[in-house]
């Protein structure tokens, strides 16, 4: 993904140190992968957060709009604290089922699009 946005800001006039990356992982090796790939492309990689609590229960960037997210989170990840969840403000469609992260994980992108924000995943 990070070759596909480096790729969409050349196509379009723009500069690689004119974009920020905002993220944050669970996983130590994915976490550092992403860091890695970031660092090879002269991408700033200072707000790609390491975060063991994981999207949901700690949104390291709670207050961030983008223009544009770009994610591929686990799919059908049962094991995601929904139940602590119900009432989270993030939940503009209806509160997802505990049993499967995947209409949180959409609605999470969401909340975190500006107004003229577009959103891609792989699920």
């Amino acid at each position: 993904m990070f070759v596909q946005s480096e790729k969409f800001v050349e196509e379009h006039q723009g500069r690689i140190d004119d974009i920020s990356i905002h993220g944050q992982e669970s996983n130590q090796t994915t976490w550092r992968l992403a860091k890695m790939n970031l660092a090879i492309r002269g991408i700033d990689s200072s707000q790609v957060k390491w975060n063991n609590e994981g999207s949901f229960l700690n949104d390291v960037h709670k207050d961030l709009k983008a223009d544009f997210v770009i994610a591929n989170p686990p799919f059908n990840d049962s094991d995601w604290s929904g139940e602590l969840l119900r009432n989270d403000g993030r939940w503009q469609y209806g509160a997802p089922p505990s049993g499967s992260a995947n209409f949180a994980w959409l609605q999470n992108f969401i909340y975190h699009l500006s107004p003229v924000g577009k959103a891609g995943m792989a699920l």
